[in-house]
């Protein structure tokens, strides 16, 4: 804040008032992650692999043995989790002020937040940069009602980009589930993807080969059109878990532009087989032991079209003695 303009030429109260909003969202994103067991950011290296697929279906999937689970969508160009969840409220302004903003509900163990639940238009592109982007993640976890859940599944947009390192920066503990498919050229991304885990220090609970072969609709039979096994040997020569190879199946793409994942069905088809072995995967490599301890958030309005938190001056329950979590209610 040395560098701002304002500190320049005036009393450094403009910086001292960005300084207090900013300290305050991140007490309420402590506290909003405090209540929430097991993170996991579903990311690949490239776009195409099925990731959203992956992170829809994992967080149905967990959700049907019964946890508590929050789907958080940060592929803020091209959000698409409340389409292939055919989810179609809008945010409406709330009527008292310091409220937390309720999440989309799909049924009554999955909360969803998506930047599309906030827009008037969902077709509309969204042009932001990267300090914009950080903002609305950071809003998602301390503006959002997540309540207490045992995992919060997010899905980034590919690549390495502002999204995936700012939820590696801002979701504390948060490990990866890294999408591929079996070509050469998608496990020569995912290696990039690997290795940004490793750079900012971030756990990978394990590789998901998706698209591996092809279920004939007629016979069931599988064809590996983008052959086979890649995944598993980039998880072997990385020494990482490998939590399973899911084939493709028209039925999957059929749920996801329905808006009914295949995980909500009943179907028993070997990508649902399939699909149910990367979560008990997931489950066991994560799983839910220790109960959350931290107190319940008082989050910072968020205003429709993603407005900047706005942070509330004096009257501060901490006292003279500087900011104290425990005690703070602005």
């Amino acid at each position: 804040m040395s560098s701002c303009g304002s500190c320049e030429s005036e009393d450094h109260s403009s910086c001292h008032s960005a300084d207090a909003q900013v300290a305050q969202q991140d007490i309420a994103i402590t506290r909003s992650l405090g209540k929430i067991r097991q993170k996991i950011l579903v990311m690949s290296g490239k776009g195409g692999v099925g990731k959203s697929t992956v992170a829809v279906n994992l967080a149905l999937g967990l959700a049907k043995k019964g946890y508590k689970v929050g789907l958080m969508d940060v592929d803020l160009h091209g959000p698409d989790i409340c389409r292939m969840l055919d989810l179609t409220d809008s945010l409406e302004p709330h009527q008292t002020e310091n409220s937390l903003v309720p999440p989309l509900i799909y049924n009554e163990n999955v909360k969803v937040v998506s930047l599309e639940y906030m827009m008037k238009d969902r077709d509309e592109a969204i042009i932001w940069r990267g300090p914009l982007k950080i903002q609305a993640i950071r809003q998602f976890i301390a503006d959002m009602d997540w309540g207490e859940l045992d995992y919060l599944v997010v899905d980034a947009p590919p690549g390495t980009g502002d999204e995936p390192l700012s939820v590696a920066q801002i979701i504390a503990n948060v490990q990866a589930v890294v999408v591929t498919t079996p070509q050469a050229v998608s496990l020569a991304d995912v290696r990039k993807s690997i290795n940004f885990c490793k750079t900012v220090e971030m756990p990978i609970t394990g590789i998901v080969e998706n698209m591996s072969g092809f279920i004939c609709p007629h016979c069931e039979e599988t064809v590996d059109i983008f052959s086979s096994g890649g995944g598993e040997k980039t998880a072997r020569d990385f020494e990482l878990p490998f939590l399973g190879r899911v084939p493709m199946d028209p039925r999957v793409v059929v749920g996801g532009d329905s808006g009914q994942p295949y995980l909500s069905s009943d179907e028993n088809s070997p990508a649902v087989k399939a699909f149910t072995a990367v979560v008990e995967a997931v489950e066991q490599r994560l799983p839910i032991t220790v109960k959350p301890t931290a107190q319940p958030a008082q989050g910072l309005k968020m205003a429709t079209g993603l407005q900047m938190a706005s942070g509330t001056a004096g009257g501060c329950g901490c006292g003279d003695d500087g900011c104290n979590p425990d005690k703070c209610d602005c």
